[in-house]
């Protein structure tokens, strides 16, 4: 994957989150600032979703800890283990929102 390939799906991704927080009514804050969305909670608690570029890869910053994401066969895998992307950031959101939320 090129660089450019690489930021058009980190955008596309960035995109899907905002949509889906838009669509659930769900009361967080969202904030994009180059590579970084950060997702600000009521409580003040924030996730931070970070794309990585010369890695190509896709980061997640969560109360549970921190996670890095790769495209394996159209799918962004862990890097350190089981999980998915947006299963996991949905179960991050999940805890720290409070409320169940998926994609």
């Amino acid at each position: 994957m090129t660089e450019s390939e690489f930021l058009d799906l980190s955008d596309a991704i960035f995109a899907r989150i905002d949509t889906a927080f838009e669509e659930a009514g769900l009361d967080v804050e969202t904030l994009l600032a180059g590579n970084v969305l950060e997702i600000e909670f009521d409580d003040g608690s924030k996730i931070i979703v970070n794309r990585h570029v010369p890695n190509k890869e896709m980061w997640i910053a969560a109360k549970s800890g921190g996670y890095h994401y790769r495209q394996v066969d159209g799918v962004w895998r862990n890097t350190r283990g089981e999980g998915e992307f947006f299963a996991d950031l949905a179960a991050a959101v999940s805890q720290q929102g409070g409320e169940a939320f998926q994609f």
